[in-house]
Parts: structure tokens; sequence; C-alpha cells
């Protein structure tokens, strides 16, 4: 589980824009993190511009285009981009010793379609990221912010929601999943009411595991103990 994103929200659920507006979290990194970070940063590391990217250029293609935010440790990030060679993949994350776990997968693994961010994921999607780019972005097991006084804090509120469909384009998806079942039921209640999206399940409630999602051996752990995991995925529609 990963802290998505250093941003604030008030207590209506509005973002704080900051004056300082994020910190990385440097965290104490290995030795193979430090290494993995010095040689492959210049093939796979994004340095944060308020300018958008041009995908084509810094994949050197056109294809669909991935964004995780707040990809942890990175072992299920680089487990996609390698099963899904013809998707373009971009991470953010802003714990150091992530990044470098990240890259020194992405290395072994030989990935040449991933990029990251060392960066908050807020700035990164609100300027670095074009309007109408994205096939999928996905927000896996984000702080869930438990206590009921601490709601307001979670990401996934209704003017996020609306910056992500911004940034889809039609027929993109926003794929959340969550081991906190009170989560999944804001998270629902948040889109549902959100304008231009659809709910890809049948049954209007959670879907199941979609096969490009792997399970983390956290996740695997969990279901041996007999706790629950909820996807959401909505679709932009408009």
């Amino acid at each position: 589980m990963s802290d998505v994103t250093t941003a604030e929200f008030n207590e209506d659920g509005k973002y704080i824009r900051k004056i300082r507006s994020f910190v990385l979290r440097e965290g104490r990194l290995t030795k193979g993190q430090s290494q993995a970070i010095e040689a492959h940063w210049p093939a796979m590391g994004l340095d944060y511009s308020p300018q958008p990217l041009d995908l084509t250029k810094v994949f050197g293609r056109e294809a669909d285009t991935v964004l995780e935010i707040g990809f942890g440790m990175g072992a299920s990030l680089v487990q996609m981009a390698s099963e899904a060679p013809e998707q373009n993949f971009i991470g953010i994350e802003v714990h150091k010793p992530g990044i470098g776990a990240c890259l020194a997968d992405a290395g072994e693994a030989k990935v040449t379609n991933l990029r990251v961010y060392h960066h908050d994921a807020m700035e990164v999607l609100e300027h670095s990221i074009a309007d109408g780019s994205l096939a999928r972005l996905q927000l896996f097991f984000p702080d869930p912010w438990h206590k009921k006084r601490h709601h307001k804090r979670r990401i996934v509120q209704p003017e996020f929601v609306q910056l992500v469909r911004r940034k889809l384009k039609i027929g993109g998806v926003f794929h959340m999943a969550t081991d906190w079942e009170n989560y999944s039921e804001h998270m629902l209640e948040v889109m549902n009411a959100a304008q231009g999206y659809k709910n890809q399940s049948s049954t209007g409630t959670v879907v199941e595991r979609p096969d490009h999602r792997p399970l983390t051996k956290f996740e695997a752990r969990g279901h041996r103990l007999g706790h629950g995991v909820w996807d959401i995925m909505f679709e932009r529609t408009a």
C-alpha cells in the first residue's frame, strides 16, 4: 500500500494547492535501488515539467497509455508492462525507494514501455498529462484514511475524479482497487454521482479483478486470511 500523493484536501474535499505542493520522500535506499536509479533513470525516468508530455516522443510510438498513481515498490506495474508490450505505462511515486525498486525490476525484466515520475501525482496529472490522452488510469490500494473524521482526505473526491475524466480518452477507464470495504463504498458513491462516467460492472457495483491487474503478495496473503479486495472500474462516456 502506498501514499499516492502528498496532496491534501480541505473539509469540502477540495484539493489544497500549497505553495510548496509536495515533499519528495527520500527514505533509505538500498545499494541496489540506488544503482538502479543511476543505471535506468536516463532511459525510464521522467523529470516533472508543467508542459504536457508528448507521449509519441517519449515512447517513440503511438500506443494506448496507462497511468498508475502511487505504484509503491512497482512490482505489479512492471509485471503489467511486461505482459502488455503493446501498451505504454507511466507510474508516479513520491517514495524514492519505490522508484529504485521499480527501476531495478524493470531493468531485470528488460521492459522498454515503462516510464516513471518521482513527483507529486496531482501536479503531474494536472499539468504534465494532456487532456484525453490516457486509455486507463489506475489507483490501487490508496491510503484509506479509515477514521471517519479523515474521510475527506481520501484522494477519490468529486474534484479529483473530474480531473481524471479530463485526462482519459472517451472510452478510457478509471480503475480503482482497495482492501477497505468502506473505501470501496465511498468510491462507488463518488463515482455514481460523477458526470461523464459509466460503471463497467454489470451489477452497478464492483467488478471481478481483471486479468490485467496482477495479484500482489499482500493481496494473496489477505485472501488466505479471508480479507476482501474490491475492484471498481468506470468508463469515460463524455
